[in-house]
């Protein structure tokens, strides 16, 4: 059937490019950023995601939220949030020169933890900042630390004052969103995470899904679209 073929070309792709080749070949390119054989590798078996692959998707979950009927999305790149705790804001300051993000509906932020990956999500439409991690680890520091800069960012940009009675910070809780069993699917879930966000819609995943989810983003990656 022509389904059965659209697949089995699907998965032809996919293989070639988990396949053997010349590590640094490029296998995707757009957004300013570039993935390699050797990154699109992170994607195989239990190996941990890089900074390229996330950046990348969260890039493809960003440009998807331009169409009509998806939350307008900004996504920071995994550099952003070491840059601001290190620097302050205004080592960050430039990094939303010509984009208002208060006019976004959802700010992604992926956030590596040493040897770990997690994310926050900004709802700016509902004034709320929650922080998933598919281990259950705590980011209630990570949610205060991102809405001081959200406040110093409109403060700045917007020449407004964001009262905080009407945020609400939360980290949510290992049984209130889908956890790994293994030490090596964080990315994945990270992903995951945002892609669901940006659609306004639920987590319908565990960790059966996350081979899947990872063939899935190779073809996402080099076709530069999602699914």
């Amino acid at each position: 059937s022509p389904f059965n073929c659209l697949f089995q070309d699907m998965e032809r792709e996919i293989n070639a490019a988990l396949g053997k080749g010349t590590p640094d070949e490029i296998l995707s390119s757009a957004f300013k950023l570039k993935v390699t054989r050797q990154d699109i590798h992170t994607l195989r078996d239990c190996n941990w995601l890089n900074d390229e692959v996330i950046n990348f998707y969260m890039s493809l979950v960003a440009e998807r939220g331009k169409e009509e009927d998806y939350p307008a999305v900004h996504a920071f790149n995994t550099f952003f949030y070491p840059r601001l705790i290190s620097g302050g804001y205004i080592s960050v300051k430039r990094w939303t020169k010509g984009t208002d993000i208060f006019k976004k509906d959802l700010i992604l932020v992926p956030i590596h933890r040493k040897q770990h990956w997690a994310l926050v999500v900004i709802d700016v439409r509902k004034k709320t900042i929650k922080y998933f991690d598919s281990l259950g680890l705590d980011g209630n520091k990570i949610c205060v630390a991102l809405f001081k800069y959200l406040q110093e960012e409109s403060r700045e940009k917007n020449k407004l004052e964001l009262d905080c009675s009407e945020w609400t910070l939360q980290s949510m809780k290992s049984h209130e969103i889908p956890q790994q069993w293994n030490g090596s699917d964080c990315g994945v879930f990270v992903c995951s995470y945002a892609e669901c966000m940006a659609r306004d819609k639920p987590f319908n995943f565990t960790q059966d899904h996350m081979p899947y989810f990872r063939k899935k983003m190779v073809w996402e990656i080099i076709h530069q679209k999602l699914l």
